[in-house]
């Protein structure tokens, strides 16, 4: 299937009344597809494997700002930290220490999503509410300098059931408003970006408060 450039215009004009951002999101899809909406002044692109997004890396343009998206696991954060611009799955405190020993390596800080578990389904990852709780005040009590906190991030049930995932993902913006307003100034000026919707949910997502949608099949056809 051809790169649908035509439903990125949509989608985007569709995205300016909510002052929301898109990544194009291109798991197992070729160089040459990257291209294409490259070339077509899109620059937000996002990877579930680290892999294949340090491949893509090496073979596409330094302008491109490079979301992590996927389970990331804690050996494999070295390989990205280098470069990538936003770690969106960020699922369990062992992994902020981890992003920031390696962003102090680095002698650099990177922007982390903290991902919220909002779906029925366990094979999803994420903190829950009292875990999310908890690592904002351990981050407050004892910063870490090596991360910036940018939001939350979150991804509803994988059901046809639309008030199922409108409930979720009203419930996410509930839990990144209540962490907003328990920041204190050092995170609150960067947390801005709340990450919710998908191909086959963003509509609902945009509605509920998203201001980040990761859209993979709608423009770039099924994962292969």
């Amino acid at each position: 299937m051809p790169v649908d450039l035509l439903k990125l215009d949509n989608l985007l004009i569709e995205l300016e009344p909510f002052k929301a951002k898109l990544v194009a999101v291109s798991k197992t899809k070729p160089i040459s597809d990257l291209l294409e909406v490259y070339n077509h002044k899109h620059r937000f692109f996002g990877e579930n494997y680290v892999q294949e997004l340090v491949a893509k890396k090496e073979a596409l343009p330094n302008d491109i700002e490079w979301h992590f998206i996927g389970h990331l696991q804690s050996n494999k954060v070295k390989f990205i930290a280098p470069f990538v611009n936003l770690i969106q799955g960020v699922e369990s405190w062992n992994l902020v220490q981890e992003i920031n020993r390696q962003a102090l390596k680095l002698n650099s800080v990177i922007d982390i999503l903290l991902q919220i578990h909002i779906a029925k389904e366990d094979s999803k990852f994420g903190f829950n509410e009292s875990e999310l709780v908890e690592a904002v005040r351990q981050l407050q009590q004892t910063p870490l300098t090596g991360i910036r906190v940018r939001g939350l991030m979150g991804m509803a049930s994988f059901t046809d059931d639309v008030t199922q995932i409108r409930k979720e993902f009203k419930n996410l913006r509930k839990l990144f408003d209540t962490t907003l307003l328990s920041l204190n100034p050092f995170y609150r000026n960067d947390f801005s970006i709340l990450s919710m919707g998908m191909t086959s949910d963003y509509k609902i997502a945009l509605e509920e408060g998203s201001t980040l949608i990761r859209i993979g099949s709608a423009l770039f056809g099924e994962r292969d």
